[in-house]
């Protein structure tokens, strides 16, 4: 190709940034090559440069821990016949409990009065109704437990993490939220011991914490049930004939339909449901 005139400085300016002006269409007189012509190339193998940036591919190994959970997960779908049951529960009384009760709690306390001490209250009692939910499979045995060790699902950035507390059945609800505050502290800096996390008869996992309004929690193996709670959503409800609008919290309980029956499990968060709707028993003791 025959190179068209050129101007030194723009001659100049083109081997500085490593130009091939055998690439250029020059658009001044008689097809000369000019500055602008330069800067416009420049600019669109920007534009070039970027939309290739945008369709990049990286690769990552998975961390340890992602790798355990992912073996995990799967191994609970293939080896568990799961299920998932929802329901949906008034919030309005413990937002009550919280706005009248919740100074005092604290003063006493030093911690905020928040949801999870009341839900894992809950479940403690929906346990001790419906034994076979606080069992597990071992092999072709079931095995119940005497004890209510409740996992609470914690996110951090290494991913998700289940600590235990350990004879929930004996806790009340200012013990269980300074343990769920401790762990949670731990948790994200990294800092829980295997027997923080080992064990647990059942679980119970907040995805409203990130906006989730419905899921379907998956086991946490060799558990037999979890428990999903969800975003708190004013919705409009039929309260006694009239329409009035609720804080609503959808609930979602996922269980092994080897040893729990649906209408076990459908049971069981009604007992959890009517807990929550009627909490002024739960709060007592504190």
């Amino acid at each position: 190709n025959k190179e068209p005139l050129i101007s030194n400085s723009v001659n100049k300016f083109a081997q500085e940034n490593e130009i091939d002006l055998s690439l250029i269409k020059g658009t001044g007189k008689s097809g000369r090559i000019i500055k602008q012509d330069l800067l416009n190339y420049i600019s669109n193998k920007e534009e070039i440069k970027k939309e290739e940036a945008l369709r990049e591919t990286k690769r990552v190994p998975m961390s340890r821990l992602r790798k355990t959970v992912a073996e995990r997960l799967v191994n609970v779908q293939r080896e568990t016949a799961m299920l998932t049951t929802f329901n949906e529960v008034d919030m309005t009384e413990i937002m009550k409990i919280r706005e009248q009760k919740g100074e005092d709690f604290f003063k006493k306390n030093q911690i905020k009065l928040g949801y999870m001490g009341f839900f894992v209250s809950a479940a403690v009692s929906a346990l001790n109704e419906y034994p076979q939910v606080n069992a597990s499979i071992d092999g072709e045995e079931i095995v119940f437990h005497g004890f209510k060790d409740i996992g609470v699902a914690v996110s951090t950035d290494r991913g998700l993490t289940v600590p235990i507390i350990k004879d929930a059945d004996l806790l009340n609800i200012s013990d269980i939220e300074k343990l769920i505050l401790k762990y949670s502290e731990k948790a994200r800096k990294g800092k829980l011991t295997i027997e923080e996390m080992q064990g647990g008869t059942f679980t119970i996992s907040n995805g409203g914490v990130f906006g989730s309004l419905l899921s379907t929690p998956i086991l946490n193996a060799p558990q037999t049930a979890i428990l999903g709670m969800h975003k708190i959503q004013d919705r409009p409800v039929a309260v006694e004939g009239k329409i009035e609008i609720r804080p609503m919290m959808y609930l979602a309980l996922s269980y092994d339909h080897r040893i729990i029956d649906g209408k076990e499990a459908v049971s069981f968060l009604v007992h959890i449901k009517n807990e929550i709707e009627n909490p002024v028993e739960l709060y007592k003791s504190n």
